[in-house]
C-alpha cells in the first residue's frame, strides 16, 4: 500500500479537499498508475454536486494519462513503464454486445476490485471507476490504453472522456464522412471535439451553434466553417439556409449533434436535420428532462435516425492510439483543448471557471 495526495469530495456541494489517501498494491487484473495529467471535466463537478449518485466520499478525476507503475497477477496487456490513457470502458468480453463483436457497446465494464481509502479506512468512490486527481490511482488493467509515449500528457489525457465523446459522436455514432454536412449545437469541450472530429472526417459545411462568442471562435479554430449565435438567430432556419446554399435541395444538415443535453436544443436538432438525417445526442441531460412532444407524423415523415452517443461509441484500444497518432502527425489539434495547466490544489477554482464558460479544459498536471 502507498499513501498519496488526492482530491476528494466529502459531501454534496462542499468544496473539494486535497487529502492523503491509501492506494493498495495491485491485485489480480489491476494496475497502479502514476498520474501525469488529468482534465477537469463537468462530470467531476456533477459528482461533487451529488448529480451522479450519493456514494460520498468521491475520489474525483477521470480524464487522465500516466505511466503504469505496477501490475497485478494475470495482467499481460500493459507493463510497468507503459504510457497510458485511462478509460472507463474496460470491456468485459462476456456480455451479449462483446460476444457479437460490438465491444464498443459493452456496459459491463471492469473497475478495480480493491478500494482506495481515506487514511481512516473510509472507502472512496472513484469517479467513473478511475479517480485520477491523485498522484497515483488503482484501476482495472483494462482501463489502461497504451499510446505513443512521446505525446504530451496534458493533451492526450483528454481523450479519456470529453474529447473522445465528441469526436466519437461525430465519427462513430453519426457516421460523418466526406460529402456530409454537420451542425453541432453547444460548443463546450464535447461539442468542439465533435467539430474537430467532423473536420477530421472531411465533412462540409460544419456549422457551430452556441450563445457564447468565445466558444464559437474556438469552434472555428477547430474546423467550423459557419457559426450561428443562437441567442440572436433562428437556429433551424439558418442551418437549413447554410446547407441549402451548399447542397441544392438540402433541408438541413445530414448530421446534427446535440452537445448540450436539453429538450429545447434537442428539438432544434430534430428540425435542423435534412430528410433521412441523423440526430446524435451526446450532451448529458438531468434525470427530470423529457423529449419534447413532437408530432409523431414528423418523426415518421422525416425518416433518418435519432441516436444517443455514450462515450462516443468508442473502443479505447482501437480509437485512442489512432487519435494520438493523428495528434502527433499534426492532423488533430488536441493542444487547442488545453486552456490552462493547473496544480492539484486548483481543482475547486477550475470548477468555478466552468460556470463562466471561458475554458475548454483546465488540466491538472502532477
Amino acid at each position: 500500500m502507498q499513501q498519496v495526495k488526492a482530491v476528494v469530495a466529502r459531501a454534496e456541494g462542499a468544496p473539494v479537499e486535497v487529502v492523503t489517501i491509501n492506494v493498495p498494491d495491485p491485485g489480480p487484473g489491476e494496475a497502479v498508475v502514476k498520474i501525469q495529467a488529468c482534465g477537469v471535466c463537468h462530470t467531476d463537478l456533477h459528482y461533487r454536486q451529488g448529480g451522479i449518485n450519493d456514494e460520498f466520499p468521491f475520489l474525483l478525476g477521470h480524464e487522465a494519462s500516466g505511466v503504469v507503475e505496477a501490475v497485478g497477477e494475470g495482467v499481460t496487456d500493459v507493463a510497468p513503464g507503459d504510457f497510458v490513457v485511462l478509460n472507463w470502458r474496460a470491456v468485459c468480453g462476456e456480455c451479449r454486445a462483446c460476444k457479437r463483436g460490438e465491444l464498443q457497446y459493452c456496459f459491463n465494464t471492469h473497475n478495480a476490485k480493491q478500494k482506495m481509502t481515506l487514511e481512516d479506512g473510509t472507502e472512496l468512490s472513484p469517479a467513473l471507476g478511475i479517480g485520477a486527481f491523485a498522484e497515483k490511482t488503482l484501476v482495472a488493467a483494462g482501463q489502461c490504453t497504451k499510446v505513443d509515449p512521446a505525446a504530451r500528457p496534458a493533451a492526450v489525457g483528454l481523450l479519456g472522456c470529453g474529447v473522445m465523446a465528441g469526436i466519437g459522436a461525430a465519427i462513430n455514432t453519426g457516421a460523418v464522412t466526406r460529402g456530409k454536412s454537420v451542425a453541432v449545437i453547444g460548443c463546450g469541450g464535447v461539442g468542439v471535439a465533435a467539430i474537430a472530429g467532423s473536420a477530421l472526417a472531411g465533412a462540409s459545411p460544419i456549422i457551430a451553434v452556441d450563445i457564447d462568442a468565445q466558444k464559437l471562435e474556438a469552434a472555428k479554430k477547430l474546423g467550423a466553417t459557419h457559426t450561428i449565435d443562437s441567442s440572436t438567430e433562428d437556429v433551424v432556419a439558418r442551418v437549413k439556409e447554410i446547407c441549402g446554399e451548399v447542397y441544392d435541395g438540402a433541408e438541413g444538415a445530414d448530421v446534427v449533434i446535440e452537445a448540450v443535453g436539453r429538450p429545447e436544443t434537442w428539438e432544434q436538432a430534430f428540425y435542423a436535420r435534412d430528410l433521412a438525417g441523423t440526430v446524435v445526442l451526446v450532451g448529458v441531460p438531468t434525470p427530470d428532462m423529457k423529449v419534447p412532444q413532437l408530432p409523431l407524423i414528423d418523426v415518421f415523415g422525416r425518416g433518418g435516425a435519432l441516436k444517443s452517443s455514450w462515450y462516443g461509441d468508442c473502443l479505447p484500444t482501437r480509437d485512442f492510439p489512432m487519435l494520438v497518432d493523428l495528434y502527433q502527425q499534426g492532423r488533430l489539434d488536441l493542444d487547442a483543448f488545453v486552456t490552462e495547466e493547473i496544480g492539484i490544489d486548483d481543482v475547486e477554482a477550475a470548477f468555478e471557471k466552468m460556470h463562466h464558460g471561458n475554458v475548454l479544459r483546465s488540466v491538472v498536471v502532477l
